[in-house]
């Protein structure tokens, strides 16, 4: 990738001219000074926020597949078309600039080119400081280079995405997951695992992996598409498209002996579960952080309603504490 540099290069490039300071970022963006920062660093709204490590986040958290062009649509073949054709590149910046304004400071996206691509026209033309958490798509037999591309671009942290997580498991190579863990927090960021089978998690505590954080699914299993009982394929083999965490029980129960953060991902089951259930539902099971996908006119409505539950002595009080 030629427009990557080194974090040393990072530090060293910063510099002042003409009065205004610029620094050019890991990803060889500039990104501008103060003066020339767009609203989008001049929050509207708040959100409350944890660290995971040195890293503050929002604990509500953008997906990225509005920015990679994926979509769960179940049967309805021609979603990911519609989504595709309302997100072009000028709107996913406008929807990023949205989030920064209601308080959201970090995305999750795969680090695809066009996720890259957009990510540095943002920093530099919108001057956003939206903060990216890659999701590591590490090769069984090369797995450091997509990570360290990731980093070198400027991701503040990785984790290994979960259907990796799960294919390696299935193949009995989750030792590499331990493996890029440690190469992952060798390079200064956190590194996490992902998971949608509850037994990466499990595998993980038992062997000693010790990553900084878990992103793993967590919905419930009242919506009509639900997984039905004859559908017991692994969520990486499942056809249908329309689950996503087997058994939320058992979610629910092994990550509350885990005292690791979680950031709890598909938790609306890809738009099948109302936010006012899905969010609740999450936080009440354990998460620390919900990562949601949104489109532009969901965001102010998604923040308004984590700030409100957040705010909830029932969630402030939940049997699993806050582990960020």
């Amino acid at each position: 990738m030629k427009d990557t540099v080194s974090r040393r290069q990072f530090l060293s490039h910063s510099r002042c001219r003409r009065g205004r300071c610029h620094s050019r970022g890991r990803s060889g963006v500039r990104r501008p000074g103060r003066a020339a920062t767009a609203a989008a660093s001049r929050p509207a709204s708040t959100l409350p926020t944890a660290k995971i490590g040195s890293l503050t986040l929002s604990r509500l958290i953008s997906g990225g597949n509005l920015l990679s062009g994926w979509a769960h649509a179940r049967d309805l073949h021609y979603v990911p078309s519609l989504m595709r054709a309302y997100n072009t590149p000028d709107k996913v910046l406008d929807t990023l600039e949205k989030l920064e304004q209601q308080g959201v400071n970090a995305l999750i996206a795969d680090p695809r080119k066009n996720v890259m691509d957009l990510l540095a026209r943002y920093w530099k033309e919108r001057g956003g400081r939206i903060q990216w958490i890659a999701e590591g798509h590490p090769d069984a037999e090369d797995w450091q280079t997509n990570i360290r591309k990731s980093i070198e671009f400027g991701a503040r942290a990785v984790y290994v995405q979960g259907v990796i997580g799960d294919r390696w498991l299935k193949e009995g190579r989750l030792d590499l997951l331990g493996r890029c863990v440690e190469f992952i927090k060798s390079q200064g960021v956190p590194g996490g695992i992902g998971a949608h089978q509850i037994e990466v998690v499990t595998e993980s505590e038992q062997r000693g992996f010790h990553p900084d954080f878990y992103v793993k699914t967590c919905h419930h299993s009242r919506y009509w598409s639900a997984r039905r009982p004859d559908q017991d394929l692994p969520v990486i083999d499942n056809p249908a498209d329309n689950y996503w965490d087997m058994d939320p029980v058992r979610t629910v129960r092994v990550m509350s002996a885990v005292e690791k953060p979680w950031i709890a991902f598909k938790i609306l089951a890809a738009g099948a579960i109302r936010p006012e259930s899905g969010f609740r539902y999450a936080l009440e099971s354990g998460a620390d952080f919900l990562c949601v996908g949104m489109f532009d006119f969901q965001v102010e409505a998604n923040v308004a309603l984590t700030r409100s539950l957040l705010a909830d002595p029932a969630i402030q009080n939940r049997s699993r504490g806050w582990m960020a």
